[in-house]
C-alpha cells in the first residue's frame, strides 16, 4: 500500500520499521514469560532454560505452518478470552469487599496515592509531565498488534467479508479486554506497590495476582499467573510469524535479501521463519541483566519502532484518501469504511510522532544521564527518517501524484475470491460462529499458499 500510494522509499523503510518491531517483540515476550516463571521460582537462575523452552515451542508452532499456527493461537485466544474475562469479573468483586479479607477497595488508590505517578521521584508539575510521556509509550506496547488483521488478509479466505468483520470486532476486545481491564487494574492496585517494579524485581508480578494475593486469596494467583504465561507463550508465537511474513512481504518487494522469498510445498516462508528466530537470542541478555531489566528495555524500542509504524501507516491511509478523491472514487463503494477519516489518520499520524519525540524526554530532564534509556528511546525514532532518506536518494524516487495511484491491480483476484457464506439456521450456530471467529483473530480463516500468493504476484506483474 505505502508503494502504491505514497513512494517507493515510504515502502522501504515502513517495511523494515514493521519488521523491525515485530522481530523485537519477540525476545520481549520471552523475556516476559521469564519474569513470570519467577513467581514461582523467586529466582532468575534458571532463566536461560526457560527461555529456550519458549523459543522452540514457538520456532515449532511456526516451522508446522500457518494451519497449526491458527489452530494453536485459537486454543491460546480461549485461554486468555476466559482469563481476562474471570479477571475483570473477580476485580469488580474484590473491589466492592467480596474477597476473603473483605476489604471495600471502592475508588482509594484514585485518591492514595492518586492517578498521577510522579516520575522517578521528580515532583510538581516536570514528575507529571515525565510521568505522563513514559506512560503513554509503555501503554503503546499492549496495543501493538490490533492492526494485524490486515497482515492476516494476505492468508485469510474470504477476505473481503472477513476483513471488517475482524476489524469491528477489534473495537469490542479493545473497549472491553484492554480499556476494561485497565480501569480494574487502577481500582485494585496503587503504583506503589513494589512488586510492580520490574527494574527492582524480576519477580514482578502482574497486577490482578497482586491484587489477589493482598486479599487472601491463595492457590488461583498461580492459576493466573499460568493463564498469563500461556500468554506470553501465545505472543511469543505470534510475533514470530508477524514478522517472518514482514521479513517475506520485504523481499517479494525487493527490499530484502531475495532467498527470504524462498517457500515450503505448504507455502511456509522457512528462510524468513529461521532468520526471525534468531533475534530471539536476545532474550538472553536478561541471564546477567536481570529478565526485568531487559523486558523494559526491549519495550522501549519496539513501542517507538512499532509508534513509527503507525505513523507510517496514518501517512499510507492520508494519501490514499487524496488518491480516492483525485480519481473521485467514493469510499461508500469499499468493503470496509471508518468513520471521521482523513481526520483520525492525521489524529494517529500526529499523536504518534509527539508521543516519540517525548519518549525518552526524562534523559535530558532528570539530572542523571541514561545511556541505555537514550538508546532505546530515540534509535528507533532516529532510524525512521535515516531509512527513508537514504532510500530515496538510493532509489530515485518520488511521491507518487494522488491522480497517478494503482487502485486496480489485483482487485479482481480478490473479488473472485469473495463468495456468500451460508447463514446460521439458529442462535446456537450465530453464536458460535460469533465466537469462534472473535477467538480466531487474527488468524481468519483457512490460510491460503504462500507460495500461490507469490506466483499470483509475478504472474500480474505487481510488486
Amino acid at each position: 500500500m505505502a508503494e502504491r500510494f505514497v513512494d517507493p522509499a515510504w515502502s522501504f523503510t515502513l517495511g523494515w520499521m514493521y519488521w523491525y518491531n515485530w522481530t523485537l517483540t519477540l525476545p520481549t515476550e520471552l523475556s516476559a514469560a521469564a519474569v513470570l516463571i519467577n513467581y514461582w521460582t523467586h529466582s532468575a537462575k534458571y532463566d536461560a532454560v526457560w527461555i529456550t523452552i519458549f523459543l522452540v515451542v514457538a520456532i515449532l508452532i511456526n516451522m508446522l505452518g500457518a494451519r497449526a499456527y491458527g489452530e494453536a493461537e485459537f486454543a491460546f485466544a480461549s485461554i486468555k478470552v476466559i482469563t481476562i474475562t474471570g479477571l475483570i469479573i473477580l476485580g469488580v468483586v474484590l473491589d466492592l469487599g467480596g474477597g476473603p479479607n473483605h476489604d471495600r477497595i471502592g475508588f482509594r488508590y484514585w485518591k492514595t496515592p492518586g492517578p498521577f505517578a510522579q516520575f522517578d521521584g521528580i515532583g510538581g508539575p516536570k514528575g507529571r509531565f515525565l510521568a505522563w510521556w513514559a506512560v503513554m509509550s509503555q501503554a503503546a506496547f499492549s496495543f501493538f498488534g490490533t492492526e494485524v488483521v490486515a497482515i492476516a488478509a494476505g492468508e485469510a479466505k474470504n477476505p473481503r467479508r472477513n476483513i471488517p468483520k475482524a476489524i469491528k470486532r477489534v473495537y469490542i476486545r479493545i473497549l472491553l479486554f484492554y480499556i476494561g481491564g485497565v480501569t480494574i487494574i487502577g481500582m485494585l492496585v496503587p503504583y506503589t506497590n513494589p512488586d510492580l517494579d520490574l527494574s527492582e524485581s524480576d519477580a514482578a508480578k502482574s497486577p490482578f495476582v497482586i491484587a489477589m494475593t493482598t486479599a487472601g486469596i491463595k492457590g488461583l494467583p498461580s492459576v493466573i499467573n499460568a493463564a498469563l504465561l500461556t500468554s506470553a507463550w501465545s505472543a511469543a508465537s505470534s510475533d514470530l510469524y508477524t514478522s517472518s511474513r514482514a521479513l517475506y512481504g520485504l523481499a517479494l518487494n525487493g527490499h530484502a535479501p531475495k532467498i527470504c522469498t524462498a517457500v515450503s510445498s505448504w507455502g511456509l516462508p522457512y528462510i524468513a521463519v529461521a532468520v526471525n528466530s534468531s533475534f530471539g537470542l536476545f532474550a538472553y541478555m536478561g541471564v546477567s541483566t536481570g529478565s526485568g531489566r531487559v523486558f523494559t528495555w526491549l519495550v522501549n524500542m519496539t513501542s517507538i519502532s512499532g509508534l513509527m509504524s503507525w505513523f507510517g501507516i496514518a501517512v499510507t491511509y492520508i494519501q490514499f484518501h487524496k488518491g480516492l478523491k483525485a480519481k473521485n472514487m467514493s469510499r461508500k463503494d469499499l468493503p470496509y469504511t471508518a468513520p471521521l477519516q482523513p481526520f483520525l489518520a492525521w489524529y494517529a499520524a500526529i499523536s504518534c510522532f509527539v508521543i516519540c519525540f517525548f519518549s525518552g524526554s526524562s534523559v535530558f530532564m532528570k539530572g542523571g544521564w541514561s545511556t541505555a534509556d537514550f538508546v532505546t528511546n530515540y534509535l528507533p525514532f532516529i532510524t525512521f527518517p535515516i531509512l527513508y532518506v537514504g532510500a530515496r536518494f538510493w532509489r530515485q524516487s518520488h511521491f507518487i501524484d494522488p491522480k497517478d495511484m494503482d487502485f486496480k491491480s489485483g482487485l479482481a483476484e480478490v473479488e473472485a475470491a469473495s463468495y456468500d457464506e451460508p447463514p446460521p439456521r439458529n442462535w446456537v450456530e450465530r453464536f458460535w460462529g460469533w465466537l469462534d471467529f472473535i477467538l480466531r483473530l487474527p488468524t481468519l480463516g483457512e490460510p491460503r499458499s504462500l507460495k500461490a500468493e507469490r506466483n499470483h504476484a509475478a504472474g500480474c506483474g505487481a510488486k
